[in-house]
């Protein structure tokens, strides 16, 4: 897939490896530098933990190069499982409130980790060519990522228009005071039954968690 003079292509878990410094430079220059106190610190943290997550099964990784094979934007994905950070802080929350919701969003669930585009890129759908590459023909019933909470923000306005509906709001990590939004997102079609025991067809969208 090309945009221009960039083009989106699938990375192997290897590739990542490979390239896990540009990956964080984009992430950096796209986020940290825009949101964390120290950012330089905040990427050293954030390559240990991305380097944790290479050898988990079922890793995806779509990325937008150049011509020249620089990186300008990236996302990646696994599949969620009982004993991940994330993945059991937000079935918590959700179950809080309904346990039938948090199983049927997140028992079979493709979480997307990280979707950056560097900020001389951004404006250009990049991200949403990496988006809806990530998520073609994965196997998974839904997909879930956190975003932050502002709703009018870029990054929330392309989750909305891709189908993401909010799961909870202003929900705050533990470690953390920042706000996020967690969102998911239909991959296969609804179930035949809602959570709440309807006809798929009749169920609105969920009502966010607080």
């Amino acid at each position: 897939m090309t945009d221009g003079d960039v083009t989106v292509v699938r990375w192997s878990p290897s590739s990542m490896r490979a390239r896990l410094d540009d990956v964080i430079a984009v992430y950096k220059a796209a986020f940290l530098d825009h949101h964390e106190a120290d950012p330089i610190r905040a990427a050293r943290d954030r390559a240990l933990h991305a380097r944790r997550h290479f050898d988990r099964r079922g890793l995806l990784a779509v990325a937008a190069v150049t011509p020249d094979d620089s990186l300008v934007g990236i996302t990646y994905a696994l599949p969620g499982q009982p004993g991940q950070w994330w993945h059991d802080v937000v079935v918590d929350a959700v179950a809080a409130a309904s346990a039938a919701t948090a199983a049927h969003w997140l028992d079979d669930c493709l979480e997307i980790v990280e979707l950056h585009v560097l900020p001389a890129y951004q404006g250009r759908t990049i991200g949403r060519q990496l988006l809806r590459e990530l998520l073609r023909d994965v196997p998974q019933r839904t997909a879930a990522l956190s975003a932050l909470e502002p709703a009018g923000s870029r990054a929330r306005r392309l989750y909305t228009s891709e189908g993401f509906v909010p799961l909870l709001s202003d929900f705050q990590f533990p470690g953390t005071l920042t706000p996020y939004a967690v969102l998911g997102k239909e991959l296969r079609g609804p179930s035949t039954i809602s959570p709440a025991g309807e006809l798929a067809g009749d169920a609105g969208q969920p009502e966010p968690v607080r």
